[in-house]
């Protein structure tokens, strides 16, 4: 039986969705070893091709090439989810973009969308999305891009919303925000492909039906979060479109990448 490094967030919504593959509960033609490993290193893990399953920010599609092929299941996309722009005071968008601004990666959705709807940007500031709030809060940022669980307690740091990013595309397209999608690694051939897709589906499916047996290995992951914020999460980033992205999901994901700046 062949082995599949699988690479996803420790954020969650993804260990909601993927603890039953994890941990047997739906049928997997194949041995799994997980990887659990923020957005922003898994988007550079997949320049290389490291794992042959990865989570993927829709924003790093143009930096992997050919090496992955996108699954209909386990995506991450929808409305009223997108990433916000917050600082200590309430100010306009250009003017927070104007810098030092942290952001959780430059290849993530998040960081797309701020150059599309902020492209006069100043100095930008990269941060592991965990550490932006108390980035800004210290005064080392003048504001931030924030994205998981930061937007359930940003207000806690004292910080006010400047930009809702995914509002403003909602407003553009009429579209949910298309974040992050799981990608098969090209080498892998189609059977493979499909019985990954099929496991990972059945697994948000689990989830979904049986919504207490992932509380344990969500908490384990969540740092210091509180149940309440781990439930909002789940809530706002694993839905419908988890199981299969269907023709509005591939349709925002095919708009997002369309229209994204070119690369500096």
């Amino acid at each position: 039986m062949s082995k599949l490094r699988f690479g996803f967030s420790p954020c969650p919504n993804d260990t909601f969705a993927f603890h039953a593959l994890v941990h047997g509960l739906v049928e997997v033609p194949f041995e799994l070893e997980p990887v659990l490993l923020d957005i922003e290193e898994l988007n550079r893990r997949a320049r290389d091709g490291e794992l042959e399953l990865t989570k993927l920010s829709f924003g790093a599609f143009a930096g992997v090439g050919d090496r992955y092929w996108l699954l209909r299941s386990g995506a991450a996309l929808g409305f009223g989810c997108g990433p916000l722009v917050v600082a200590r005071e309430a100010t306009s968008l250009a003017q927070a973009a104007a810098g030092p601004i942290a952001v959780p990666g430059l290849q993530t959705t998040a960081f797309l969308l701020l150059r599309r709807y902020a492209p006069a940007l100043g100095e930008v500031v990269e941060l592991r999305y965990d550490r932006i709030l108390r980035a800004i809060e210290k005064g080392d940022t003048a504001a931030g891009l924030i994205i998981h669980e930061s937007r359930f307690t940003y207000t806690e740091h004292g910080l006010v919303r400047v930009c809702d990013l995914g509002e403003l595309w909602e407003k553009e397209t009429g579209l949910p925000v298309p974040l992050a999608g799981i990608c098969a690694r090209s080498d892998l051939d189609s059977e493979t492909r499909a019985a990954a897709e099929q496991a990972i589906r059945a697994s948000v499916e689990y989830a979904f039906t049986h919504p207490a047996a992932s509380v344990d290995y969500v908490r384990s992951n969540a740092q210091e979060l509180s149940a309440e914020v781990c439930r909002a999460h789940i809530e706002l980033y694993v839905n419908e479109s988890s199981i299969d992205l269907g023709e509005t999901g591939i349709r925002a994901i095919e708009s997002l990448l369309h229209a994204a700046p070119a690369s500096d």
